[in-house]
């Protein structure tokens, strides 16, 4: 009867091996997906515009046209592109 208990154990042994190594298998593969997953979405996002100063930029804008090197339709159309006109 002895070799019946130690082959038991040792069938024990192995199957508690086998199901940690299939369990830190799976969780990797599922890491792996849900890298995937978020490079994917990051990569479908839409980059943010740089935000500008509105104010700065028109102010900007009416120093270049102060000087004669924006005309007055080029200022004009320059400004309502930064207000979103």
């Amino acid at each position: 009867m002895p070799r019946i208990g130690r082959a038991v154990a040792r069938t024990a042994v192995v199957a508690g091996t086998a199901t940690a190594v299939s369990g830190r298998v799976a969780q990797k593969q599922a890491d792996k997906q849900a890298d995937k997953e978020a490079a994917q979405q990051a990569a479908a996002a839409p980059a943010a515009e740089p935000e500008v100063d509105a104010v700065a930029e028109i102010e900007r804008l009416g120093a270049l046209k102060d000087k004669g090197l924006l005309t007055d339709e080029e200022f004009a159309a320059a400004k309502a592109k930064i207000l979103g006109i």
